[in-house]
C-alpha cells in the first residue's frame, strides 16, 4: 500500500533522498514542483518569515498538480519553525507554531539546535494528537495537538479527517504514522548527550547544522568543507549517534573543489548520509539507478 510520506518509504528501502527548497510560497510554485524530480521539498522558516498562509496556498497547489510520477498524493514536505528546541519550556510555549505548520498538510518537522532529549520529547509530543498513546511508557509526554485543524490538512493528505488524526503520528515511534520529525544537532552544547538526543522515541533523521555547529566553535565561516578536525569531529559525533538510533543523517557536502556530482557522491558513500540537497535532477537520477532504486521518479 502507497504511504502518503514516499520519503518513509524511501527510508525503509535504505534508498538516498534527495531535497530541494521551494523558491516561493504560493500556489502557483505548489502546482508547478508537484511533479519535481526530487522526494523532498524543504522550507526555512528559522531563518525567513513564518508565512503558513502561503504554506498552505503552497500545499493546495502541490495536491491540485499532482499525483507525483511514484504515484502519491504529492512529494513529502518538511519545513523548520521559528523556534529552537533547547528545552521543554521553549517547545511548550512555541507548540502553536509546530500546529499550524502541520496544519497546513504538510509531512514533518526539521527542529533546530535540539540540545537536551527531555526537550525533544517534548517536541514529539507537540506533533502528536492528545489521544496517540504508543511511547508514553518510553517517556514521552502527552500529545499538543488538539482538534479543530485536521481538515485542511486532511484534504491534501486525501482522506478523512479523523483518519488523518490517526494518521498524522512520528513514524518509527507509530508503524501506521506518515510524519517525519528531524533534529538539528547543530551546537557544541548539543554534542555532550547527542547518544541520548537522538535515541528520542518519535526521531526519524537528523543533521550536524555545519554553519551554526561552526559558529558555536567560535568561527562564521566554517559552513562548508574543508572543516577544522573540531567539526570533523563534531559530524561524527552526530553520525555515530545517528546509527546508534536507526536515523537516517541529512548532510550535504559543498567542497568548491569537487564537481556537485562528487559532492553528492562524497555526502552519500563517505559520509553515508541518506538525504541530502542535489541541484541537478540528472545527477540525482544516476545516483538512484546506481543503488538500485525501485520507486518510481
Amino acid at each position: 500500500m502507497t504511504r502518503i510520506n514516499k520519503c518513509i518509504e524511501l527510508i525503509e528501502q535504505n534508498q538516498a533522498i534527495f531535497a530541494v527548497s521551494a523558491p516561493e510560497l504560493t500556489y502557483e510554485c505548489g502546482k508547478e514542483m508537484s511533479q519535481t524530480w526530487a522526494d523532498l521539498i524543504q522550507f526555512d522558516f528559522e531563518h525567513h518569515p513564518f508565512d503558513t498562509v502561503g504554506l498552505s496556498k503552497f500545499m493546495k497547489g502541490l495536491k491540485d498538480g499532482g499525483p507525483t510520477p511514484s504515484g502519491h498524493l504529492t512529494p513529502t514536505v518538511i519545513t523548520t519553525v521559528p523556534s529552537n528546541c533547547m528545552t521543554p519550556e521553549e517547545v511548550i510555549y512555541n507548540a502553536w507554531q509546530i500546529r499550524h505548520v502541520l496544519s497546513t498538510g504538510v509531512h514533518g518537522i526539521l527542529h533546530t539546535h535540539t540540545r537536551r532529549a527531555d526537550a525533544v520529547a517534548t517536541f514529539v509530543a507537540a506533533s502528536r494528537y492528545v489521544f496517540q498513546t504508543i511511547g508514553r511508557d518510553q517517556g514521552i509526554p502527552e500529545g499538543l495537538r488538539g482538534g479543530g485543524g485536521q481538515k485542511e490538512p486532511a484534504a491534501i493528505w486525501g482522506m478523512d479527517p479523523t483518519d488523518y488524526m490517526w494518521k498524522a503520528d512520528p513514524w518509527p515511534l507509530n508503524p501506521n504514522g506518515e510524519l517525519l520529525l528531524g533534529l538539528k544537532i547543530e551546537d557544541r552544547f548539543c554534542l555532550p548527550d547527542v547518544d541520548n538526543i537522538a535515541a528520542v522515541p518519535g526521531i526519524s533523521f537528523a543533521e550536524w547544522g555545519p554553519g551554526d555547529m561552526g559558529m558555536s566553535h567560535g568561527d562564521p565561516a566554517l559552513h562548508d568543507p574543508p572543516y577544522t578536525q573540531e567539526m570533523d569531529d563534531a559530524r561524527n559525533l552526530v553520525k555515530s549517534a545517528c546509527d546508534k538510533s536507526g536515523l537516517a543523517f541529512l548532510c550535504s557536502w559543498q567542497d568548491e573543489n569537487l564537481t556537485i556530482e562528487e559532492r553528492a557522491r562524497h555526502a552519500l558513500h563517505e559520509i553515508g548520509a541518506r538525504i541530502l540537497h542535489v541541484p541537478d535532477g540528472a545527477i540525482a537520477d544516476k545516483l538512484r539507478k546506481e543503488m538500485g532504486r525501485k520507486m518510481p521518479w
